[in-house]
């Protein structure tokens, strides 16, 4: 099915909750792989950001689950649950598994070294939760202002002023670390 024949999220989530097996695993393929992207970035950990993305569609399909259609979109609320499981997972200390490099598959990569990943991984996961979000998902996922916005579920002038600040952060950060090569992007 080509992008604009594909039915909506919201449309496969009301067939998925009447017990349509083919539409859990559409959304699933459609949404699974940008979770897990998400969650790696936010964790650092490939298994920790595996266990979140599969959290969330266990979290989708439950009785509990609390998504109301109304309130936006469903690829949003997907992003704020796993938003919540990282919080939790941060809460009960660091993760302490290194980020692959073989997964990255970011602008950032192409433009800075296996070594300054981590260290761009690292600095990333220090700023604060809202920046970091802003970071994440328009810099290392390539989302456009609009998109971040909705599943940040604010303005977008409070993306663009929270990416802007964010970047001031991270080349101060790597700035510390490394000459001008790496913070040219950032700064």
């Amino acid at each position: 099915m080509n992008e604009s024949m594909q039915r909506p999220d919201e449309q496969l989530y009301r067939l998925m909750k009447n017990g349509d097996s083919a539409a859990f695993a559409e959304l699933y393929d459609r949404r699974e792989p940008g979770l897990f992207r998400y969650a790696l970035h936010m964790t650092g950990s490939a298994a920790a950001a595996q266990e979140i993305a599969h959290d969330v569609f266990l979290h989708l399909m439950s009785l509990t689950c609390r998504y109301e259609e109304e309130r936006g979109s469903l690829e949003g609320w997907m992003y704020g649950v796993a938003r919540n499981l990282v919080r939790a997972l941060r809460r009960k200390g660091p993760v302490e598994e290194p980020v692959d490099q073989a997964v990255h598959h970011d602008i950032l990569g192409e433009l800075i070294d296996g070594e300054n990943v981590a260290a761009l991984h690292a600095a990333i996961r220090e700023l604060p939760e809202a920046y970091r979000d802003a970071v994440i998902l328009c810099d290392l996922e390539e989302r456009n202002y609009d998109e971040a916005a909705r599943l940040m579920n604010c303005p977008v002038g409070t993306v663009r002023s929270r990416l802007h600040r964010a970047r001031g952060l991270l080349a101060g950060k790597l700035r510390r670390l490394k000459p001008l090569e790496m913070v040219s992007r950032w700064g």
